[in-house]
């Protein structure tokens, strides 16, 4: 059995990942590790021998006597100076929020006709197929952070498409904390770290959401079984603003997009959280479930109202803080979102990939919010602080097809539309814009409130948590967020779940009463060493023999 199943990774290496393989002891290596783990043990079956000639980055051929800097005057080679002062240099901005992310490469394909509701050329043929980039985060963790904390897990996905760069930008549940975008710099000091402590406060995080109540339904929502998934392919994702589309006619509708995921969806209990341990887990398996050829893949669908329904509401659609009732909409299939490519290089891709709300095409106007209107200013201002105003123009973020009158700058400039005019308008042939005869001539003005509608939050405890199982863990992880905060805030909170329901803030008074009365955990086991008697100072104090 053994054997057979070497043979079979043998072949799966040849036929998938395109090495040879006969060494017995290289296959047992590769038949009980992870893809994650033996990514460079199969780069070198790959490559039996060295990729070429090492070189500078101008291309000097680096001779063996250059690699060692002992016993040389090292300011006179190159290679030494090359390297030293690349690797001053060689990292950027990490970004405010979603820091932490690992990338895949993919296809978008159409399984269903949606031509009535909008003419995007991306979401019209069925059986086209579209290239893709996925870029999957956690939202407050920094560079390096853990993926096995209760916040916002994010999925950007480019879709590269004929009429430019289509970016959806999601979260993995369906609302959002706030509706004024002045609140996004506050949100997001809140639940970093704290200032002078440098550890993650719930203390901030408790006081903004106490002072911001609409932020209250998407903080349900991360405390209950819903806030921590089991790794990236088993969560939805959720762009949340409500969007408008038309099709070749003019008409128009309004509609939210829903990635759902064809791996089902699971979830982890702290507990089991702490005992995986790993920080790495979702970038992990994400990484290892594409390298084996288990593809995950997302429908994508959409929840859409007609312009006639949207006038019998009796509710704002346009709330990102809150859900669209049942039965005031229709749920559309458009295609599925598929990633079979890992990133041959996470900062090339990853690292480098700048997505933006505002980034839309024909066919799909976009969102009139507040809340998209600060974003599409704020995710380019942010990339330009960490690309460069040519962003568009790195790589992994080049639309298929594109003419600008913008030059110059920090590169990449690529060809810098070589001899073109740089200015418009002119008389000398540059590019022009188009007429686009079914674009609407009217858009909706939306007016909105700043008074905290507090039902969203009832809904959800009492009708989207459906059973009691799931309100008692919602309870226990309140209660354990609100444990080390002081009683003044801790008040504060359980009034705003009072004010939400009833029955929720009586349960967490209690939880927070019983848990106040419990012994404070034991300090944890540490290795104590006791060196023996020594002159040598480091033996002394760091070892025991």
């Amino acid at each position: 059995m053994k054997g057979r199943f070497v043979l079979v990774f043998c072949f799966y290496l040849i036929t998938v990942n395109h090495v040879t393989c006969s060494d017995p002891e290289v296959l047992e290596y590769l038949n009980r590790t992870q893809p994650a783990l033996r990514q460079l043990a199969e780069f070198k079956l790959r490559h039996p021998k060295p990729i070429g000639i090492l070189t500078t980055s101008a291309g000097k051929l680096v001779e063996l006597r250059e690699i060692t800097t002992l016993n040389s005057d090292s300011f006179s080679n190159q290679y030494f100076i090359d390297s030293l002062s690349h690797s001053d240099a060689e990292r950027i901005p990490e970004r405010v929020v979603h820091a932490k992310g690992i990338g895949a490469h993919g296809y978008f394909e159409v399984t269903h006709d949606v031509s009535k509701y909008t003419k995007a050329d991306v979401f019209n043929g069925i059986g086209k197929k579209t290239p893709v980039f996925g870029r999957f985060s956690v939202a407050a963790q920094n560079l390096g952070g853990n993926d096995l904390v209760r916040e916002q897990k994010g999925l950007a996905v480019k879709f590269y498409t004929r009429e430019g760069n289509l970016d959806f930008l999601c979260i993995h549940i369906p609302v959002f904390f706030y509706k004024d975008p002045l609140e996004f710099a506050p949100f997001i000091h809140s639940a970093k770290r704290n200032p002078r402590s440098t550890v993650f406060d719930p203390t901030m995080r408790w006081d903004f959401v106490t002072k911001r109540p609409d932020n209250l339904h998407g903080q349900l929502w991360i405390n209950s079984d819903f806030g921590l998934p089991n790794g990236y392919r088993k969560m939805n994702q959720f762009p949340i603003h409500t969007y408008e589309i038309n099709n070749k006619h003019g008409e128009k509708f309004y509609v939210r997009f829903n990635f759902i995921s064809n791996q089902g969806i699971e979830f982890l209990s702290d507990e089991t959280a702490r005992e995986i341990g790993d920080i790495d887990y979702f970038n992990r398996d994400l990484y290892n479930a594409i390298e084996n050829g288990d593809y995950p893949s997302w429908n994508l669908e959409m929840d859409l109202m007609t312009m006639d329904g949207l006038k019998k509401l009796d509710y704002d659609p346009f709330d990102l803080t809150r859900l669209w009732k049942k039965g005031t909409y229709k749920t559309i299939q458009i295609g599925r979102v598929i990633f079979n490519q890992n990133s041959d290089n996470q900062f090339r891709d990853q690292e480098q990939s700048a997505f933006n709300p505002g980034n839309l095409v024909p066919g799909i106007p976009g969102p009139m919010d507040n809340v998209f209107r600060g974003r599409r200013f704020s995710y380019r201002d942010a990339h330009t602080h960490r690309l460069g105003v040519n962003h568009n123009k790195i790589e992994i973020n080049k639309p298929l097809y594109y003419k600008v009158y913008d030059r110059d700058g920090v590169p990449p400039v690529r060809e810098n539309m070589k001899d073109a005019p740089n200015y418009y308008p002119n008389s000398f042939n540059g590019p022009v814009p188009y007429v686009d005869p079914s674009r609407p001539k009217e858009r909706l003005v939306i007016y909105e409130s700043n008074a905290v509608d507090l039902e969203p939050a009832a809904e959800f405890y009492n009708e989207f948590l459906q059973t009691e199982g799931q309100r008692e863990r919602l309870v226990n992880t309140t209660v354990r967020s609100i444990l080390p905060i002081p009683p003044e805030l801790q008040r504060r909170v359980i009034r705003l779940y009072t004010l939400t329901d009833e029955d929720l803030g009586t349960r967490v008074a209690e939880g927070l009463k019983r848990a106040l009365r419990m012994p404070p955990p034991p300090p944890p086991r540490v290795i104590r060493l006791n060196p023996r008697n020594s002159n040598d100072h480091h033996r002394q104090h760091y070892y025991s023999t």
